[in-house]
C-alpha cells in the first residue's frame, strides 16, 4: 500500500511546464529531498458554515457548524521555511497560500492555510 518505486524520466526543457517544442506538460512532481526536509505541522481550513449565511436559516448558527473545517495534517518543508516570517503568505505547491502559526517554531513549525489554489473546473 505505500509507494516504494516511482518510474519516470526528466525532461529540463519541460520546466515551468512548457515545452520549447510546445508540448504541454500534463504532469509535474515536486519533490523535496528527505535528507533536508523538516518537518512541519499545517493547518487546512476550510468553510466555517455548511450554508452561506446561518442567519438565514432555521434553527442557531451552530447547528451550521462545519465539523470539517480544519484538517491538521503532517508534512515536510525546506529548511528556510522554519524561519518564516509570520505576517509574510507563501505558496505551497497544489496546496495554497500559508503564514507561519503565531506559535510556530523552528524545532517545530507550524503554518496555517489562509487561501487554498482555484481548481480547473471539471475537476
Amino acid at each position: 500500500g505505500n509507494v516504494t518505486e516511482v518510474h519516470c524520466t526528466y525532461d529540463p526543457e519541460s520546466k515551468g511546464g512548457f515545452a520549447a517544442d510546445k508540448r504541454k506538460v500534463k504532469g509535474t512532481i515536486h519533490w523535496l529531498p528527505a535528507t533536508h526536509a523538516v518537518e512541519a505541522e499545517f493547518h487546512m481550513y476550510e468553510r466555517l458554515f455548511t450554508v452561506a449565511n446561518p442567519d438565514s436559516e432555521e434553527g442557531e448558527y451552530k447547528d451550521f457548524l462545519n465539523e470539517s473545517s480544519v484538517e491538521v495534517i503532517k508534512g515536510f518543508v525546506e529548511p528556510a521555511q522554519v524561519e518564516a516570517e509570520k505576517s509574510r503568505a507563501y505558496q505551497f505547491e497544489r496546496l495554497g497560500y500559508f503564514c507561519a502559526d503565531v506559535d510556530s517554531t523552528p524545532e517545530a513549525p507550524i503554518f496555517n492555510r489562509t487561501i487554498t489554489l482555484r481548481e480547473s473546473k471539471g475537476k
